[in-house]
């Protein structure tokens, strides 16, 4: 057997060096003749896996360490009879992780309360779900839009897109990246989107780049229909528009999901997924590592709940560092990306509290922090 894998993968050499020939490539430089012999390639999402790459030759199976497949042509696949494998929710808790900073920063450094805020989530999948809760953990009223799985659930509390955009102050993307299809999903986020808003908004997008059209975005922040953005993810990588760069409040180099357990996770779910096509009967040897070494002491006197939780949310992952660093070397976005020193989710961390109130130790713990009481 022969696997072809991105060079990119995290945790993944060695494990199947007894059972296989692996041959490892940047996924950026992957090319058909690298194919001729393979019965499996593992990818990311650089990898772009059509007709181009994948005609006459011998795999069998595609396992991205990815939660969305765009990058795949799946139709190809089905009529060649390659089997394609993804990771969903791998990276979910560290999309909320980055999602959370990034919220706190801008609402810290525009002076914005956000409980009592609507927040209208598009994509209510397994990061979508876990933003939702996290959001009503801060006190906001969330307004959830899923048309798929309204379809197939009934309303249950899901809202239309115009209803949502109308209501919400906070508007934030977890969708796939779709182009045909009952849904389709790319440029969702357009100038007639942008137009039903009700009022001022923060914009979040951190699915994929080509759901919002950058025209579109632009003008919305030129004329004031977005007050504040959030953007993780670019048309065009990695020859981002530098001049979004330069509108927006926070820009990291699609990065949003690139915690050390996220990618173990993902790293675990294709080695899965090789092991299961092929029947190796290999024991999975990919773990997540917990340090609980890493201590942040809180001292929540005089202080609001929001700024409190700020405080470790901040400590645990400081996103203006990322944003910092893209703006200074934006043409070097695929080496940011490349070079990631993956952080740590919120359960590495213990948090010794001090004068702080129940709510907020519940609302640590209950998104993953370790707690410790100083009486």
């Amino acid at each position: 057997m022969k696997i072809v894998a991105d060079n990119r993968i995290p945790f993944l050499k060695g494990v199947f060096e007894p059972f296989s020939q692996v041959v490892y490539i940047p996924g950026r430089s992957i090319k058909r003749d690298d194919l001729m012999d393979a019965d499996v390639l593992i990818t990311r999402s650089v990898t772009k896996c059509d007709a181009s790459l994948l005609k006459d030759t011998t795999v069998k199976l595609i396992a991205t360490a990815t939660i969305g497949d765009d990058h795949i042509d799946r139709e190809f696949c089905k009529k060649n009879g390659i089997e394609v494998a993804a990771a969903p929710g791998c990276n979910a808790s560290a999309v909320e992780q980055y999602f959370l900073s990034a919220l706190l920063t801008v609402a810290r450094n525009r002076h914005i309360s956000l409980k009592g805020l609507k927040i209208g989530i598009i994509g209510v999948g397994n990061v979508g779900k876990r933003i939702k809760k996290v959001s009503e953990l801060l006190g906001m009223e969330t307004i959830i839009n899923d048309p798929p799985r309204r379809e197939n659930e009934g309303e249950n509390g899901f809202a239309g897109i115009d209803e949502l955009l109308k209501q919400a102050d906070i508007v934030t993307l977890h969708v796939p990246l779709t182009n045909e299809g009952k849904y389709p999903t790319c440029h969702l986020a357009g100038e007639d989107f942008f137009s039903k808003i009700g009022k001022p908004v923060i914009f979040i997008n951190t699915s994929r780049g080509a759901v919002v059209d950058t025209s579109a975005l632009k003008k919305a922040i030129a004329t004031g229909i977005v007050e504040a953005s959030i953007i993780d993810v670019w048309e065009n990588e990695p020859e981002i528009d530098v001049e979004l760069l330069n509108k927006v409040d926070i820009a990291t180099p699609h990065i949003a999901g690139y915690s050390i357990e996220g990618k173990t996770r993902a790293t675990k779910m294709v080695v899965e997924a090789v092991n299961k096509y092929f029947g190796l009967g290999l024991t999975i040897p990919v773990t997540e590592q917990k340090d609980k070494s890493k201590i942040v002491d809180l001292d929540c006197n005089g202080k609001s709940f929001q700024d409190a939780v700020y405080e470790p949310v901040n400590m645990s992952y400081d996103i203006l560092n990322d944003d910092r660093i893209l703006r200074s070397n934006p043409e070097s976005f695929e080496q940011l990306r490349r070079n990631y020193e993956f952080r740590k989710e919120y359960n590495n961390y213990r948090v010794k509290l001090n004068n702080c109130s129940k709510n907020i130790e519940d609302f640590l713990m209950k998104i993953g922090f370790e707690i410790e009481m100083n009486y």
